[in-house]
Parts: structure tokens; C-alpha cells; sequence
């Protein structure tokens, strides 16, 4: 049908099936606890003054989050392609078990290489959850309904998404093992939905044996128009797994937001409580502007570019987000950086659904659950890649607590100070106070900029999607 006979949105909701819409439910929950942990996770590991953490270096934080991102994103190259061959809810069944257990092992184990392999259970189980329920999504639309279709998941994938920080924020209160444990609990509940809907056809071929799947997996994986874009793409999700890798710290670390919590008239239960500088706004609530913006507006965003060329849209949405993570970090004000994530979602809202709008548009019948598999290689080899470097990086330019022991040893010839110590060392021997350091701190060490290079890499994957977009119009569908 051409673009020009869309079908309306309510129409085009209406058409969108039983399957559909129970998939989107199952994702929610999923999401729910998978947020609730990821949100806070960073905290967890490498902030030098959270209480019960694991006060990993950012350097252990950047690799754990590599390996997560290797296994989490990489696995459903070969579990999109068993979601064809074996069925959609088997897959997530699956997939469900394993995460339960992945939650368990993080919420037990605190030394280094245990609670790596935690997360390396939570990611596979997450790994495999994607194909199965993008699969069924992909054989439930058509292109006529698929571009609110896609929008309708990613704003109910950020519903389940907006309810995990404040979930998170409450159980972490009580102890971060109870936050592991509840988030286990929370998923589990997905076994009762696969009871209510019928599974539908993969369209794959049912026959042949796993490494039968594996082969196929790769032979269609060299198609020079999908390994492109999946270089380009790589780059917007390096830059914007930032969001949920640094953000987090850097938050705790340097952003002022008591402002805010004045101006508001903020709830208790949207602070951080055992802050330095008085009640700020508590990080996963900051970020949580991400997953609030996104469920009040893709709809009718994806509405809006519903007649734009999907290449064009990610194009526009890469900058958009690279420029709102700018303005996030370029400030110590809460208010700022809580404009920087709202710009920052505009442009994901504009590229995240339309890229798999686009693969789902381009997968051949009958291998839908495996290019589903494949919207998952770029953001392995971004977010991969961007964690190794983001944790050098964070721990050399912005994590505050090794500013503060770098200033110590340079001003006042202290050294052998433990990380968790370090701000209260520098408060007591500079006679300043929280706010007053940690100012003085921004100011000499400007770790503003640590944010520039990612940004950088953001906009570079938005020009070379620019000429990708004239490339593909070659191509039979020219409306992707």
C-alpha cells in the first residue's frame, strides 16, 4: 500500500491482534524488572559512597557492563533464529527461567568474578526473552500497522520501563538483595501470561537440528545492506547506553538538584537520602524523565514519521539524542540536565522504534524472529564497546571520588586514602562544604567533557546514516 493510504492510528491499533498485544504485557513486566535493576545496578557497583554497595573501581564497572553487553546483545543472533525453529513461547519460557536465576546470583553473590557471572545469567535470559516476543510481534503486524505497532511497543516497553526505578528505589531501601530477589519475583509472573494466548506461526521451517539453525544464522547474516546499517547503528548505541552506564554516577556525583526538591515540593520517596549536599533528587527518578516522556508521546511521534522514510527518521533521532546528552552533562543543575534527558529521549523516539521498523520491513518471510536477532548486533557492538571505554573514561575524568584523591595528593600531599573516604578527607582538610567541594572539584577538573566524545561518535553515525539513506533508495522498498 502506498504511503501516501496510511491507515489511521486507531485503525491501525484495532487491527493489531491477540498475540500482539499479550507479548507487549509480558514485555512490560519483564521491562519492569529488568529497569528496576538496570537503573540502579551502577550505584550498586562502583559508587564509592553507596551504602551496602559493592564498591567496585569504574574500570571493573566498564568491564562487567562489556561482557553484559557481549552476552545480552550478541545471544540472539542464535536465539532469534530457535524463536523461527522451535516456536515464540518456548523461547520466552525459557528465557524466563533464566532470568529468575540470574536475579538470584546478583542478589548473593558481592565478589568480582560471581557476580559477573550473575549478570551473564540475567543477560542470557534477557537475550533470549527479545526474539520470542519481537518474533511474534513481526508475524502479527504488516507494514500498513507496523509503524504505530512498533511505536506501541516501545511506549508500553517504557511503561514497564517507568515503573522500575520507583520499584527499585523502594526495595533497595530496604536492601539491595531484596531489590534482586523482588525483581525475580516480578518476572516470574510472565508464566502466567503465556498460558493466555495462542502462539503464532513462526513462519520458519520447523525441521532441522540446532546446528542446522546456527549455520543459517550466519549464512543470512552477510547481506551487505544489513551489515551497514549495523555499523552505523553501532555508533548510536554506543552514545546512547550512556544514559544508563555513566549517567547514573555521574548524577550521584556532580548534578545539584536541590533546587528542584524545593521548588517541587518533591515526596521523600524521590530522593536520595544518604546524600552529602542535602535532598537531591534521586538518579533513577532524574533518568526516569527518559521512560516518562517516551509513554506519553511515541505514539504520536511514530504517528508523525509515519511518512517519513524510517532511514531518515533514525537519522534525525541520532542527532536529536546526541545533542541532549550534551546538554545533560554540561552543568552541575538538575533542572539542565533533566532537559538534556528529555531532548535525549525525543531523538531515541525517533531512531530506536524505526530501526527495528526497518529490519522487521526488510526480514525475508520466514526469518523474522532472526533478523529480530539481529537489531540486537548493533547495540552489542555499541553498548560492548562503549562500556570498555566509558569505564576508563569515568574513571579518569568524572568519577568523583578519584578527583578528590588526585586533589588531595596534589594540594595537600595526602595520599593512601580509601575511595569511600575520600570526599570526607577532602571536606575536613579544605574546610569546605559537600556543595562547596564538590564545585570546586567540577571546576578544576571539568569532567563536563567526558561527555563530548560520545557525542561526537553519535553525530558520526548520524551523517553516515544520512548517506546510507540515499544508498538504500536504490533498493525494491523504497520507503524504508
Amino acid at each position: 500500500m502506498p504511503t501516501s493510504q496510511k491507515l489511521s492510528i486507531w485503525s491501525q491499533l484495532s487491527s493489531l491482534n491477540r498475540p500482539f498485544w499479550m507479548v507487549n504485557l509480558m514485555e512490560i513486566i519483564e521491562r519492569a524488572a529488568y529497569y528496576g535493576v538496570r537503573v540502579v545496578v551502577p550505584i550498586y557497583i562502583a559508587q564509592a559512597d553507596a551504602i551496602g554497595g559493592l564498591h567496585f573501581s569504574q574500570l571493573d564497572k566498564g568491564l562487567i557492563f562489556t561482557v553484559w553487553a557481549l552476552v545480552e546483545s550478541l545471544t540472539p543472533l542464535i536465539s532469534g533464529g530457535f524463536a523461527d525453529r522451535y516456536g515464540f513461547k518456548k523461547t520466552i519460557t525459557f528465557s524466563v527461567a533464566i532470568k529468575i536465576v540470574g536475579y538470584i546470583l546478583m542478589a548473593t553473590q558481592r565478589e568480582f568474578w560471581p557476580f559477573l557471572f550473575g549478570c551473564c545469567v540475567l543477560a542470557l535470559g534477557t537475550a533470549t526473552f527479545k526474539p520470542g516476543v519481537q518474533g511474534t510481534m513481526c508475524q502479527t503486524m504488516t507494514r500498513q500497522n507496523s509503524s504505530v505497532g512498533w511505536g506501541s511497543f516501545y511506549m508500553l516497553v517504557n511503561i514497564g520501563a517507568f515503573l522500575g526505578p520507583p520499584i527499585a528505589h523502594y526495595l533497595y531501601g530496604i536492601s539491595w538483595s531484596t531489590l534482586f530477589y523482588g525483581c525475580a519475583a516480578l518476572v516470574s509472573l510472565n508464566f502466567l501470561l503465556l498460558f493466555t494466548y495462542k502462539d503464532p506461526p513462526t513462519g520458519g521451517e520447523d525441521q532441522g537440528s540446532a546446528i542446522q539453525v546456527i549455520i543459517n544464522t550466519i549464512k543470512n547474516l552477510f547481506n551487505l545492506r544489513l551489515i551497514v546499517f549495523i555499523l552505523i547503528t553501532s555508533g548510536f548505541w554506543l552514545m546512547l547506553m550512556q544514559l544508563f552506564d555513566m549517567m547514573p554516577n555521574f548524577i550521584v556525583d556532580w548534578v545539584d538538584s536541590s533546587r528542584m526538591v524545593s521548588d517541587l515540593n518533591l515526596p521523600d520517596n524521590m530522593l536520595q537520602t544518604n546524600s552529602t549536599r542535602g535532598a537531591q533528587v534521586s538518579q533513577e527518578w532524574l533518568i526516569n524523565a527518559n521512560a516518562g516522556l517516551i509513554v506519553l508521546t511515541v505514539v504520536v511521534i511514530s504517528a508523525l514519521v509515519a511518512r517519513m522514510r524510517r532511514v531518515l527518521s533514525i537519522t534525525l533521532g541520532i542527532t536529536v539524542a546526541s545533542v541532549g546528552l550534551i546538554v545533560a552533562g554540561f552543568t552541575t543543575s538538575g533542572y539542565v540536565c533533566l532537559a538534556g534527558i528529555l531532548i535525549f529521549s525525543v531523538g531515541e523516539m525517533l531512531a530506536s522504534p524505526k530501526m527495528q521498523d526497518y529490519l522487521g520491513v526488510i526480514a525475508p518471510d520466514g526469518q523474522k524472529g532472526l533478523y529480530m536477532g539481529y537489531v540486537n548486533i548493533p547495540r552489542a557492538l555499541g553498548w560492548g564497546l562503549g562500556s570498555f571505554w566509558a569505564g576508563s573514561v569515568y574513571d579518569k575524568m568524572g568519577d568523583k571520588a578519584n578527583l578528590a584523591l588526585d586533589y588531595l595528593a596534589a594540594n595537600y600531599n595526602i595520599t593512601g586514602i580509601e575511595r569511600t573516604e575520600a570526599m570526607t578527607k577532602l571536606i575536613e582538610v579544605s574546610g569546605l562544604n559537600a556543595t562547596d567541594a564538590t564545585n570546586m572539584l567540577w571546576e578544576t577538573y571539568e569532567p563536563f567533557t567526558l561527555w563530548f566524545p560520545f557525542a561526537v561518535v553519535g553525530l558520526a553515525s548520524a551523517v553516515g546514516m544520512f548517506f546510507y539513506s540515499k544508498w538504500v533508495k536504490n533498493y525494491a522498498s523504497a520507503d524504508a
